[in-house]
C-alpha cells in the first residue's frame, strides 16, 4: 500500500480511502484536497513523482494540470469585473480595439468566458512551438472571423480561451495574466500555483505519465471535459512530451499550462465557493463570485459533441461548477455547500479506451463527509 501523508478530518475519511484505492490500483502519484468554508479539511498526497516509482510524491510536488488551469484564468477576469475594471457585458473591443475586425465588434467578454465567442480554433495545423508566440497568436485571433454568431452557440475554446482572456486581462491591467495571477491571487493566498513555471521549480515537477501502453507521443487534440467528451478535430496536436518539456513550462498558455497540486488548486478555487474569501483573505465580493455559477449557455457544445452548461468561465454541473484537465486533474466547487474539491495526479488515462472516474470518486467521497 502507498504511504499517504497529510491531513484529513475524520468525517472526510472516505476521501483518504478513495485516494488509497486509486494509488493501489492505477495512479502513480497524486494529491487531493478539500476546503469547506474556505478552510482546509483534507490535504493528502502519496505515491511517486516519476513513472519508475523511484521518487516520492512530496508535499511540494507540482504537476501540470492542463485545462484545470482555465479555472484560474477565469478567476482573474471575475476579480477585474468585481473591481469595476472589466464589464462582462461589454464588447471585447472596448478593451482590445483590434479585436473588432472581421465582424467581431459585438463579441462580449461574457461570450469569451462562456466558450460562445466562435473562436475555438487557431488557423492550423501548426506546431506546438508556435503557441509560445503570444503577440502572434493574439494578433491572429483579433483578425479572425467567428465560426458562428457569438452567443448563439458554444464550442469549447480549448487553447484559445487562455489567449483571449489573457489578452483582455493584459489590456485592462497592463500586466500579463501570469503576473496578474501571481500578484493578485496566488501571492495574497499563499497558493503554490503558477501559470507557466520558473526554471528554479523544475525539480519539483512530477512529469505526466502517458496512459498504460502509450508512449510520450500520446496526444490529444484538446483536453477533454469532466464528462469524458473529446473533440473531433483540432488545430494543434499536443503530446505528453510537449507538456513535459521545459519550453512548455516557460511559455504563457493560460488555458493549459498551470502547475500546482491539489492543495493550491483547492485553495484558489475555494475563494469562489466561499463568497470571495479563503483562509481569511478576501479576493472579491460575494456578489462578484456569482458569475462563476450563473449559467450563460446551455445546449450542445459544437466542439465537445455533448450537451454542456457554461457559466462565465466554468462548466456547470448541477449546483456545482469547475473544470478538469487532459489526463484526469479536476476541481469542483459547490457554492451551496461552500466546498471545493481538487484532484491532481501524474498518471494519465486515455478516455477513448478507458473510463476515468478518479476525480469523480474523490468528489463523491468529499460529499459523503458533509453528512
Amino acid at each position: 500500500m502507498n504511504d499517504i501523508k497529510g491531513y484529513c478530518e475524520p468525517r472526510f475519511g472516505a476521501v483518504h480511502e478513495a485516494l488509497a484505492r486509486l494509488l493501489d490500483k492505477e495512479d502513480v502519484g497524486a494529491s487531493v484536497a478539500v476546503r469547506v468554508d474556505g478552510e482546509p479539511v483534507v490535504d493528502l498526497w502519496g505515491g511517486f513523482a516519476d513513472a519508475e516509482r523511484s521518487v516520492r510524491w512530496e508535499r511540494s510536488t507540482l504537476a501540470c494540470v492542463n485545462s484545470t488551469t482555465k479555472n484560474m484564468t477565469a478567476l482573474c477576469a471575475l476579480i477585474l469585473a468585481d473591481r469595476g475594471l472589466l464589464d462582462l457585458d461589454a464588447p471585447v473591443a472596448a478593451y482590445w480595439p483590434e479585436f473588432a475586425a472581421a465582424g467581431k465588434a459585438g463579441v462580449l467578454v461574457r461570450h469569451v468566458l462562456s466558450h460562445t465567442a466562435g473562436l475555438p480554433d487557431l488557423p492550423g495545423p501548426r506546431a506546438v512551438e508556435e503557441l509560445y508566440d503570444w503577440e502572434g497568436v493574439t494578433a491572429e485571433l483579433a483578425a479572425r472571423a467567428p465560426a458562428w454568431e457569438p452567443g448563439t452557440a458554444a464550442g469549447y475554446h480549448a487553447l484559445t480561451f487562455g489567449f483571449l482572456v489573457g489578452e483582455i486581462v493584459r489590456r485592462v491591467t497592463g500586466r500579463g495574466i501570469a503576473e496578474f495571477f501571481a500578484e493578485e491571487v496566488a501571492g495574497p493566498l499563499g497558493a503554490d500555483f503558477h501559470i507557466g513555471l520558473p526554471e528554479g521549480d523544475d525539480h519539483r515537477v512530477a512529469p505526466l505519465v502517458p496512459p498504460p501502453s502509450m508512449t510520450d507521443e500520446y496526444a490529444a487534440s484538446a483536453p477533454p471535459g469532466p464528462d469524458g467528451a473529446r473533440r473531433e478535430s483540432a488545430d494543434v496536436t499536443v503530446r505528453v512530451k510537449d507538456v513535459n518539456s521545459p519550453a512548455w513550462r516557460r511559455a504563457l498558455l493560460p488555458a493549459v499550462n498551470g502547475f500546482g497540486n491539489a492543495r493550491s488548486v483547492a485553495l484558489v478555487q475555494s475563494v469562489l465557493a466561499n463568497r470571495g474569501t479563503a483562509g481569511g483573505v478576501r479576493l472579491l465580493s460575494a456578489r462578484g463570485c456569482e458569475p462563476a455559477w450563473q449559467e450563460v449557455f446551455s445546449g450542445p457544445d459544437r466542439v465537445l459533441g455533448t450537451p454542456m452548461s457554461w457559466t462565465a468561465g466554468f462548466g456547470k454541473f448541477g449546483n456545482a461548477f469547475g473544470w478538469g484537465g487532459w489526463g484526469g486533474s479536476l476541481v469542483v466547487s459547490d457554492p451551496d455547500a461552500r466546498m471545493t474539491v481538487a484532484y491532481v495526479m501524474n498518471q494519465m488515462i486515455d478516455r477513448d479506451g478507458q473510463e476515468d472516474d478518479r476525480g469523480t470518486e474523490i468528489v463523491m467521497a468529499a460529499y459523503s463527509g458533509l453528512g
